[in-house]
C-alpha cells in the first residue's frame, strides 16, 4: 500500500512564536504551540483547520515561544501532548489534557505519522528536534540549536523537506539592540544557528532528495529574509526563490512531500 502524501505548513516562526503542522492520512499533528490558544484558532483557521482537527500537540521545548498557548488549547480541546522528560519537569505547574512522555533518542508513532526525535545544544531542561516521516517520505525539523553535532547532521541526512533555523546574521547581530548578554546567548553554543551555520550545515548532509527548503526561526531585529535566503540557495546550489521563508505573523502556507 502507498502511503498518502505527507502536508506541512508554518502557523508562525520566530521569537514571537512557533507552531508547526505536519499531517498525513488521518492525523495531524500540532509541532510546538508558542502562541495563545485564541490565536492558534485564528492561524488554523487560516489553513481551514479547526482544533478539532488536530489530534496531538508535541513539543520540542518549554521556553514560551514554543510553549505558549499549549496548557490552555490542550485542555480546551481535549488534546494530549507529547513532550520529554525534562521538559515535563520545566513545565511542571502547568496543567494539561494528557501528557505523553517521549524519549529525545527513541522514535514513536502517533496516527499515520512516526517521529524519530534527536538531542539538540539549547539552553533548555531537554531539548528536542524532529525528524517526521510517514513510511516514504522524511520531514526534518531543526530549530534552536546553538552548535551543529555529528548526530544531528546523521539525523536530517537525506531528508525529503527540511525546516531550517537560519536565525541571524552575525553582523546585524552584533550591531543590533539586543543587549550584550544576549547577543552573547544567541550566538553561543547553546543558542541559535546563524545564516552561515545553516549554509554550512547544508553542505555536509545529502540535500538530493529535497523537495522543499524552508527558513525558520528568522530574527526580525538580526536578520533579513533575503541574506537567510542567499545564503541557503547558494549552499543549495538552486535559485533563490526555492528558498521558502516562514515568517513570524504569516507562517507558510501548505506544502506537500509527494511520494514518487
Amino acid at each position: 500500500m502507498t502511503a498518502s502524501n505527507m502536508s506541512f505548513a508554518l502557523l508562525g516562526s520566530g521569537s514571537k512564536g512557533n507552531a508547526l503542522v505536519v499531517q498525513c492520512g488521518a492525523t495531524r499533528l500540532l509541532i510546538d504551540c508558542g502562541f495563545s490558544a485564541r490565536e492558534i484558532e485564528r492561524r488554523l483557521a487560516r489553513l481551514d483547520l479547526a482544533p478539532a482537527d488536530i489530534d496531538a500537540i508535541v513539543i520540542t521545548h518549554e521556553h514560551d515561544d514554543h510553549w505558549k498557548g499549549v496548557s490552555r488549547f490542550s485542555r480546551a480541546h481535549g488534546l494530549p501532548v507529547w513532550l520529554t522528560p525534562g521538559t515535563r519537569v520545566a513545565k511542571d505547574g502547568d496543567a494539561l489534557a494528557a501528557i505523553e512522555l517521549y524519549s529525545p533518542h527513541e522514535p514513536f508513532a502517533i496516527g499515520d505519522l512516526e517521529l524519530f526525535p534527536y538531542p539538540v545544544p539549547h539552553d533548555a531542561r531537554e531539548p528536542a528536534q524532529l525528524v517526521i516521516g510517514n513510511g516514504d517520505k522524511r520531514l526534518g525539523v531543526l530549530s534552536d540549536i546553538g552548535t551543529v553535532t555529528p548526530h544531528v547532521r546523521t539525523m536530517i541526512d537525506a531528508c525529503d523537506g527540511l525546516i531550517i533555523e537560519s536565525n541571524h546574521d552575525p553582523d546585524l547581530l552584533a550591531s543590533g539592540p539586543y543587549p550584550p548578554a544576549l547577543k552573547a546567548r544567541v550566538a553561543g553554543r547553546l543558542g541559535h544557528l546563524s545564516n552561515a551555520q545553516a549554509a554550512a550545515l547544508l553542505t555536509e548532509i545529502d540535500t538530493r532528495a529535497l523537495q522543499h527548503v524552508v527558513v525558520a526561526h528568522l530574527s526580525e531585529s538580526n536578520n533579513r529574509p533575503e541574506l537567510a535566503q542567499s545564503a541557503l540557495a547558494e549552499a543549495l546550489a538552486c535559485s533563490l526563490d526555492w528558498v521558502h521563508v516562514a515568517h513570524q505573523r504569516e507562517g507558510l502556507a501548505w506544502r506537500t512531500l509527494s511520494n514518487r
